[in-house]
């Protein structure tokens, strides 16, 4: 008797604590989904370039730092060129030696030689047609008439020899200047091909050089670009899907931790690269600045 009054009172008192616990209730919510892609890129100027010499050569002096801003044609490296500076000062020195203005004074000298055969000249034509006068009225020698006729003559060639050499005096000194002034240009260009300029106005980002360091083709001596920035990310082939031009997107990198950007996608390279198997997305931050101060 007292087990099945024990029974019965152990059923009732577990009736009595199911009828009192409360249920648990949830309640939907309409909410957009953001959905999250994984990507390794990095940030880079909008017109960005890497700095590479058109020749190699050991930096002799840096003209620049880094976030310095420069105008397009600014020197950024100059090279050691030894050798070819000695070159462009002797052709400097020849180009003064055989300017045209230097020697006009030979020509000068030339032209007085034209004038001196020129008075002969006339002189002895005129002694000539003299003698020619007198022996048409059988006075003086035969003899005579024929010493003038010679002086004539060969005054007559010294005119003409003198012009001669003042025309070739005169293409001589031409053609010698313009050749100097030539080689001296020649020399100049070579010794510009030393200094390594800007190619935009922009701003100096990195600087890969340090004076006495090898300057050559296979690696970039600065990088330099604008002051605007774009975001490079490359993306696998299971997201690529997911983003498209135009869209606005929500960027959280690991360099700001406890920041996230605003941008806006501007193209999408629809080829993959087949070594990664990526494809390569363009991102146009809506404040640029926030990435990068200058």
């Amino acid at each position: 008797m007292n087990a099945k009054l024990y029974f019965l009172f152990t059923v009732f008192i577990i009736c009595l604590l199911s009828c009192n616990s409360k249920k648990e209730t949830i309640t939907p919510e309409i909410k957009n989904i953001s959905e999250s892609v994984y990507s390794t890129g990095f940030i880079k100027s909008v017109n960005q370039y890497e700095v590479f010499g058109s020749r190699n050569g050991i930096v002799e002096k840096i003209f620049v730092t880094e976030g310095m801003r420069v105008k397009k044609g600014d020197p950024i490296f100059q090279m050691e060129n030894e050798n070819l500076k000695v070159a462009t000062e002797n052709a400097k020195l020849a180009s003064r030696v055989s300017d045209i203005k230097i020697n006009s004074n030979k020509l000068l000298d030339a032209k007085k030689a034209i004038d001196l055969a020129q008075r002969n000249l006339s002189n002895d034509s005129l002694q000539y047609e003299r003698q020619k006068n007198l022996w048409s009225k059988n006075i003086g020698s035969k003899v005579q008439l024929e010493q003038k006729e010679l002086s004539y003559e060969k005054s007559k060639t010294e005119f003409d020899r003198a012009n001669t050499n003042y025309e070739d005096l005169k293409r001589q000194l031409n053609l010698a200047s313009e050749q100097s002034k030539n080689n001296l240009e020649i020399a100049e260009l070579m010794e510009e091909d030393f200094i390594i300029r800007s190619e935009v106005d922009g701003v100096v980002y990195k600087i890969n050089k340090e004076v006495g360091e090898l300057i050559n083709g296979q690696e970039p001596s600065a990088i330099i670009g604008t002051e605007e920035f774009i975001i490079e990310l490359s993306i696998d082939e299971i997201d690529i899907i997911k983003v498209k031009k135009g869209q606005q997107v929500i960027i959280r990198m690991d360099s700001y931790e406890s920041e996230v950007f605003e941008a806006r996608i501007i193209a999408v390279d629809l080829m993959m690269n087949k070594r990664t198997r990526l494809f390569q997305v363009l991102f146009l931050p809506i404040s640029p600045k926030s990435f990068f101060q200058i």
